[in-house]
């Protein structure tokens, strides 16, 4: 039965039945219990990876139920200011590095939430991808990530006033036009075999679009998240197959063409996004809290948490975005689930880091019992 649902023929269920028996057998291993020559081993290994039936380099097998997130992975330079930004003049500032991207970041704090994630992107073979792997492995699977020879990786920098409140952020994406379809056609079985795929807009329109589709075939819960306002022209035409679109109320103004000045253009933009065919929809507004609601349903304002004290506010939207999925993955009403979003990005904020390094799936039940 697995042989035909995977659709393979006799060698390759043969060479997958041994991998999940052992998968760091070596190809002359393989080939000898196979019975076949080491190179048409290797053709066939070649073939079960670009299908996405076996993922990484040691020959790990597809996980079915993981969750999958396509899209940025990025070094973050905060430059934390220490008086009011002066223009046209020397700024003293204090400067920290860290790992961040949105795909990424919603696959670290899932990752500590103790789901098995998945993390597709594409990167430059340099020391700034050294830096995202050794602080990312650990809470997710980086083995199907593409390098570009010639290509740096995404970096994202970010000032900061003394409060910390965002002043400029410069971003070097460029790396990510190479996002392509082939790329993720060559995952198709990941994305078949998941229990979510989290993708963020820095993949190109094609890419979403292409996205969007596979996960409605292999009836795949799809959530996109946008990155930024600039990146809402790589939204995909509809939202038909979107499980969660999460955005911003600046986002939902641009996908929807319509201003949000009260709270009734805010509930009016939450069913326009369901008109255009997602199934949950979440709009947010800082400190104002989020309008949230599944098709069909009530729609409500859910306050955000009270006397937060800031830290940095990078980081915070992606660990509201993962409370909010994370609760959907354990089975929980809307309104649970975002209750979980909202107090994880509150203790987001009141961090230095991205992802706050504490943040488990305990840790989490703690503090909502606590706010």
């Amino acid at each position: 039965m697995e042989v035909e649902v995977l659709g393979l023929n006799d060698k390759e269920a043969a060479i997958v039945k041994l991998l999940r028996d052992n998968p760091f057998l070596t190809q002359q291993e393989m080939a000898d219990q196979l019975e076949m020559s080491r190179p048409a081993l290797a053709n066939l290994i070649s073939g079960l990876i670009k299908r996405g039936i076996i993922a990484g380099r040691a020959y790990i097998l597809a996980k079915e139920n993981e969750i999958v997130c396509i899209g940025g992975a990025n070094v973050d330079r905060k430059f934390h200011m220490q008086e009011d930004a002066q223009l046209g003049t020397s700024n003293p500032v204090a400067m920290s590095v860290s790992v961040g991207g949105v795909a990424r970041n919603i696959a670290d704090n899932l990752g500590r939430l103790d789901h098995a994630v998945r993390l597709l992107t594409v990167a430059g073979n340099d020391s700034d991808w050294k830096l995202i792997e050794q602080e990312s492995e650990a809470y997710m699977d980086v083995t199907s990530v593409g390098f570009l020879p010639g290509h740096s990786t995404g970096s994202y920098s970010a000032v900061l006033n003394p409060d910390g409140e965002l002043v400029i952020a410069l971003a070097n994406m460029e790396v990510y036009d190479a996002l392509s379809v082939d790329y993720i056609e060559g995952n198709d079985r990941v994305i078949a075999n998941a229990a979510l795929v989290v993708m963020d807009l820095n993949c190109p329109k094609e890419t979403v679009e292409y996205v969007k589709n596979r996960a409605r075939i292999h009836d795949t819960p799809l959530a996109i998240i946008p990155v930024s306002s600039p990146k809402m022209s790589h939204m995909p035409d509809n939202l038909e197959g979107v499980t969660w679109f999460i955005c911003n109320r600046d986002e939902a103004e641009t996908y929807t063409g319509y201003p949000i000045d009260n709270e009734e253009d805010w509930e009016k933009a939450v069913h326009r996004l369901f008109e255009a065919g997602a199934e949950n929809v979440v709009v947010t507004a800082g400190s104002k809290g989020v309008m949230a609601g599944k098709r069909g349903g009530e729609v409500k304002q859910y306050s955000a948490i009270k006397n937060v004290s800031v830290e940095d506010v990078t980081g915070a939207g992606d660990a509201f975005v993962s409370g909010v999925l994370h609760g959907h993955l354990e089975g929980l009403e809307t309104a649970e689930a975002i209750r979980r979003g909202l107090v994880n990005a509150a203790k987001t904020l009141e961090s230095s880091y991205t992802v706050r390094p504490e943040l488990s799936k305990s840790q989490l039940e703690l503090e909502m019992e606590e706010l």
